[in-house]
């Protein structure tokens, strides 16, 4: 049964408005993204109550209170009285000449109000509450010709045969274009050239112009990450890469465009960045990424690149007499398109030819505070030009081939309800293709997540689902028990069947992956991501056949928190997952006694039955009853003192740690750690460099019984500067990441961890101490996907084969420590590791 995206994606909105539940952040903290589950797919999927990513770009508008909508809102133009942000005279983009965020909505303001071709709506706000926008160019529509062309596009994406014989589509469907700009703050010139563009085709007297216009809708995101143009960071206000965020979406920047995106539904994409000392256009380099419909891709995007270097060209400045364009003028591996974590790259997925343009001349970091003023603003007028040229040229390529890409992605969704294989593709199919360019994959059939007692966690079913359908895929739940493979599935399972259009983005997210090691010497970023194995999940892949059993189209996951029913009984609750986790830390601010099993179960007295239950609600948790001989140590909620990257503070937070971020810095100016029960530490804290009296106060906290969590190389320097446990740390390649196996070890600290997990320049541990147990163990054949070679000084799979991953001992002194060679809170992406990170926080405490 197909159900439309309106209607799948208006049922997520509506859940959300009828659903969310309140949320009590501590004073000072700022709100976490929770990676439990729970019967609400917006907490899940964001995180924050009341901003699910799962409202559609329409939906958000019109729940903005800060907006005042002007005009026919059903129709274009869809004008929005946009709020305006006080003067900030310490915009970073000032100092280049360029539009600080505080100048954008006054411009865009006055360009609706003179100009019927321009709509600025809002469609979500950054970390920091500031307004993203989006502004769309086109001619005016009336109501019924705008509810005709969103008719079209879910025609296209829903039945793209009887799409691809509509003829009236064919002559007067708009072709989107999509640009996005300034997702790395520190990148400024995307936006300025994107406002250019909007003040030129709104003004213009130019009747091709005009026809443009009247065959094209060209959407703009001018700033995805407002908060770091502000400050000039790369990163957002959260410390987060948005541009590798796509596939994960933990950031309310990289959720406001993925909905755009969606809603949308682009035939082009440019996502505009700097800087490369020779202006960049993709097309990338190999390995190209296995699960596109590769050969309808690269067509477009070689030829639009090629289009784009020679409209860079005619600006006539010596730094834009050509451009770089990776998949012509670069070795493999140099700048991949491989994983769905770049606005690009992601978009491709969704039926879009997706570009990463690089802006030349460097304006940042050292430039920004070393070079005169005057050649920094001549880099950024150039830069601007150059912005502004690729735009303009990306949407005349879209107009002058509208028909083909229309039809190119009209047979990206065929293929995808036609379960066809993938196209072999010719050399020099575009110049200079060849053998090192072919990267394909035999779709499986369906994916399978359990329900029922056989889930190793219901949280992670439910929340892994809701991830799912907020990114377009189609999920069902079988309506009663089937049989699939050999094994039995219960009512109410879910069935991602890959007859759909997007299936391409549902093998990137649920599979496996592929170990890439040997096809190129080095790449750019990940290599490795599956949520099918690395988000707590059991998700079983069907190859052959689908499952015979009448579903039901998926808006959201079912609720899954439950008690049993006897209401006098101890509650027990095991920590599988980071919703147990949430769960747990829960109950404790809320004072409740909670003891711990020497097995690591807790156990929840039956007289806070009241507050369990709401747990069990919010969080998606199943509590069981507990041994009447249960007995176990009294649990006090964890005072984390972190010395860690912003995506593991983010993690320890959302879990519901009580986090205190330190530094070699913040220790040297006096840390008290009275309170702390534990030290995280991963970057930032160099033992060394501590002064005698932070040394001393660090020795004072492991002596009186202050635990330690270390991850990598920057916590085994810790590890060993600090005398704690005897091991010797062995260090992979620094660039070496993916999805690994992994096995139980002797220690009982993780003996509930998954058999999976993630490295990003791994560590092993050698050499142990009689103090010191091995928790968890790299698989014989460890890689799963991903790249990992061994380096001139440093040991590739082979050698960490067996070896021990995760290390926990006590010290002669009492300390309590547990080493990660793994990691297990990367970028807030593998969701199924966190109660692992619980577990050795707790067990340290």
């Amino acid at each position: 049964m197909a159900v439309s995206r309106s209607v799948r994606r208006g049922l997520a909105a509506l859940a959300v408005l009828v659903t969310v539940p309140a949320l009590t952040t501590p004073a000072g903290a700022q709100e976490p993204t929770p990676p439990g589950g729970t019967g609400d797919a917006a907490y899940r999927d964001a995180g924050l109550p009341g901003r699910s990513g799962d409202v559609s770009a329409s939906g958000r508008l019109a729940a903005a209170g800060e907006n005042r909508p002007v005009g026919q809102q059903a129709g274009y133009p869809r004008q929005t009285d946009l709020r305006e942000f006080p003067e900030n005279p310490d915009d970073k983009a000032i100092k280049l000449g360029l539009t600080p965020y505080h100048d954008i909505a006054p411009q865009l303001n006055e360009l609706q109000q003179r100009s019927d071709r321009v709509s600025a709506e809002v469609v979500g706000q950054s970390t920091q509450g500031r307004d993203l926008y989006l502004v769309t160019l086109t001619a005016p529509e009336s109501p019924a010709e705008a509810a005709r062309q969103a008719r079209w596009r879910e025609l296209i994406e829903d039945d793209p045969t009887a799409a691809a014989e509509n003829e009236r589509l064919a002559r007067e469907y708009k072709a989107p274009v999509w640009i996005n700009a300034n997702i790395h703050g520190d990148e400024w010139e995307g936006t300025d050239g994107a406002l250019d563009v909007i003040d030129r085709l709104a003004t213009s007297d130019d009747p091709a112009d005009a026809a443009l216009l009247e065959s094209t809708r060209i959407y703009l995101t001018v700033t995805n990450n407002p908060d770091g143009r502000v400050a000039g960071t790369r990163a957002n206000a959260a410390g987060f890469d948005v541009n590798r965020d796509h596939l994960t979406s933990t950031q309310p920047e990289s959720r406001a465009v993925r909905d755009v995106l969606i809603e949308t539904q682009p035939l082009v994409m440019i996502d505009e960045h700097g800087y490369t000392g020779t202006t960049l256009i993709e097309p990338g380099t190999p390995p190209h990424g296995r699960d596109y419909e590769y050969d309808l891709y690269i067509k477009h995007a070689y030829e639009n690149a090629l289009g784009m270097e020679r409209a860079i060209g005619k600006l006539g400045y010596d730094e834009t007499a050509r451009a770089d364009i990776p998949f012509r003028d670069f070795e493999p591996g140099e700048w991949d398109d491989w994983p769905p974590i770049f606005t690009p790259m992601y978009s491709i997925y969704h039926g879009a030819v997706g570009h990463t343009v690089e802006v030349p001349l460097r304006v940042n970091r050292e430039e920004y505070e070393q070079l005169p003023v005057e050649e920094l603003q001549r880099r950024s007028r150039i830069n601007r030009d150059v912005a502004a040229a690729t735009i303009t040229s990306a949407v005349e390529y879209a107009e002058e081939h509208r028909g083909e890409l229309l039809a190119d992605q009209i047979e990206t969704f065929r293929r995808g309800w036609a379960g066809e294989p993938q196209r072999d593709i010719p050399d020099e199919y575009v110049p200079g293709f060849g053998e090192e360019d072919r990267y394909s994959v035999e779709f499986p059939r369906a994916y399978v997540i359990p329900a029922g007692d056989g889930q190793r966690s219901a949280p992670a079913a439910a929340r892994l689902v809701d991830h799912l359908v907020a990114h377009d895929v189609r999920v069902s739940r079988a309506e009663h028990t089937f049989h699939l493979g050999g094994e039995k599935y219960r009512k109410g399972s879910y069935v991602v069947d890959m007859h759909q259009p997007k299936r391409g983005l549902a093998n990137a997210m649920l599979s496996a992956g592929q170990d890439i090691s040997g096809d190129v010497p080095r790449m750019y970023d990940i290599s490795g991501w599956s949520l099918g194995l690395l988000w707590g999940a059991t998700v079983d892949v069907a190859t052959d056949e689908a499952p015979a059993v009448r579903t039901t189209p998926v808006a959201a996951a079912g609720p899954t928190g439950s008690l049993p029913p006897s209401p006098n009984a101890d509650l027990a609750l095991t920590l599988t997952d980071g919703a147990d986790v949430q769960a747990a830390t829960y109950l404790l601010d809320r004072g409740v006694e909670v003891t711990r099993d020497e097995d690591g179960t807790l156990v929840v007295p039956a007289s806070a039955r009241s507050e369990a239950a709401t747990a069990a609600d919010r969080f998606g948790v199943t509590f069981t009853r507990a041994g009447k001989d249960s007995s176990g140590t009294p649990v006090a909620a964890p005072v984390i003192a972190a010395a860690a990257s912003a995506d593991e503070l983010a993690v320890l937070r959302g879990l519901g740690f009580d986090v205190r971020p330190v530094s070699t810095a913040v220790l040297n100016d006096g840390f008290d750690f009275d309170g702390v029960s534990a030290l995280v530490v991963s970057t930032g804290l160099d033992h060394d460099a501590l002064t005698a009296d932070a040394k001393r106060r660090v020795r004072a906290f492991l002596d009186e019984g202050g635990g330690v969590v270390a991850r990598g190389a920057g916590g085994a320097a810790f590890n060993e500067a600090a005398g704690l446990l005897p091991v010797t740390a062995v260090e992979g390649r620094g660039d070496a990441n993916g999805v690994v196996s992994v096995t139980d070890g002797e220690g009982d600290v993780l003996d509930r961890a998954p058999g999976h997990s993630f490295v990003y320049a791994p560590l092993w541990f050698t050499g142990l101490g009689e103090s010191v147990t091995a928790e968890q163990r790299y698989a014989r054949d460890p890689l799963v996907s991903g790249h990992w070679r061994a380096g001139e000084n440093a040991g590739g799979p082979a050698e960490a084969a067996g070896e021990a991953s995760v290390v926990s001992g006590v010290t002669d002194g009492g300390t309590r420590a547990v080493l990660f060679g793994t990691e297990p809170m990367f970028r807030d992406h593998p969701k199924g590791l966190y109660a692992q990170v619980a577990d050795a926080v707790f067990w340290a405490s």
